[in-house]
């Protein structure tokens, strides 16, 4: 599906194959001189085959085109490296920029997610049926980085940079003042909450993600094109849904801690998830994967508040307890 939202500004639909996502939102503005497309999705052959049939019916051509990639993940970034040519400048964050520099492979991640539970026999295979693993992109072009307040122009529009952590370390979002467009990423979505995970002891990104709500509160903004679902308009009536939203899931781990300590992949097996599976047994594996990462997240912003505490087990698994019953 491809729509002209405003004068010279598409939004090309992309499909992502058996995910809940359905689809990334590829914003593309027009240009006599240069194009700019705004994320691109994962690194397989229906994405590929989307974005190129889109772009020749809206007559853009690669060879005068530029990207700007809101954040790291593989359904906004996996296909640049597909789409890119020799003149093409790929705008992107430093903070995620430096976590390509230092990747080092999965194995922390793995290790992480088996000191809080998740079943070490199954860590491979959640690895495998993980999107990142199997569609990211197989090389990195040269990234022109931006930060807060720096500034895109192309043809009619004029984008700020806001940067909201969270969702990513260096989530990016593109705020256009004039035309009161925010092009958000997965930073704000109707319909379904964005994923905020944890994979390390160094990282709050629950309490990122709280922030970075409120640093966009108060943008004067008539519509709001997310990276996912459809595009809406009231952006701080869905930012005050999706605190509202973290807070009732604070208050629900809070509740499952209350009486029974527990490793993380148990609290997120007791947990509320927007899933059509009748037990936690059935959810694909990949969804186990990301429900007990969000599940960290909240854990790690009560440890940070005081709410809740951990204990290393003698088979070195976290068991996580609330302090009114620690």
């Amino acid at each position: 599906m491809i729509e002209e939202l405003l004068p010279d500004l598409f939004r090309i639909e992309i499909p992502l194959p058996n995910s809940p996502l359905k689809y990334l939102n590829s914003y593309v503005i027009r240009s006599s001189e240069r194009n700019l497309v705004i994320d691109t999705g994962l690194n397989r052959k229906e994405c590929l085959e989307a974005m190129e049939t889109g772009l020749r019916e809206i007559k853009v051509d690669l060879g005068k085109t530029d990207f700007f990639i809101t954040h790291l993940h593989a359904d906004h970034f996996g296909l640049v490296g597909k789409l890119v040519t020799d003149t093409s400048k790929v705008f992107f964050n430093r903070p995620d920029s430096e976590l390509i520099e230092s990747w080092d492979g999965w194995e922390p991640m793995l290790e992480y997610a088996g000191q809080n539970g998740f079943p070490k026999g199954e860590l491979r295979n959640a690895l495998k049926s993980h999107p990142g693993f199997k569609f990211h992109s197989q090389w990195v072009p040269e990234l022109s980085i931006l930060t807060d307040d720096d500034t895109i122009r192309v043809g009619e529009y004029h984008f700020r940079c806001i940067e909201t952590p969270g969702h990513t370390k260096g989530h990016t979002c593109l705020y256009e003042a004039e035309k009161k467009l925010f092009i958000c990423g997965d930073h704000i979505l109707i319909d379904i909450t964005p994923n905020i995970q944890c994979w390390s002891d160094r990282e709050n990104p629950l309490k990122n993600y709280l922030t970075s709500l409120e640093k966009v509160r108060g943008l004067d903004v008539g519509l709001v094109l997310p990276g996912h679902r459809r595009v809406f308009k009231n952006h701080d009536k869905r930012i005050d849904e999706l605190k509202q939203h973290h807070y009732r899931r604070i208050e629900e781990v809070l509740t499952i801690l209350n009486t029974e300590s527990k490793n993380a992949f148990q609290v997120a097996s007791e947990m509320t998830w927007d899933i059509d599976c009748a037990s936690w047994d059935q959810f694909p594996l990949a969804q186990k994967w990301f429900a007990t990462g969000e599940t960290i997240a909240h854990l790690r912003y009560l440890e940070e508040e005081g709410a809740v505490g951990f204990r290393i087990s003698d088979s070195g698994i976290r068991i996580w307890s609330g302090k009114a019953q620690s």
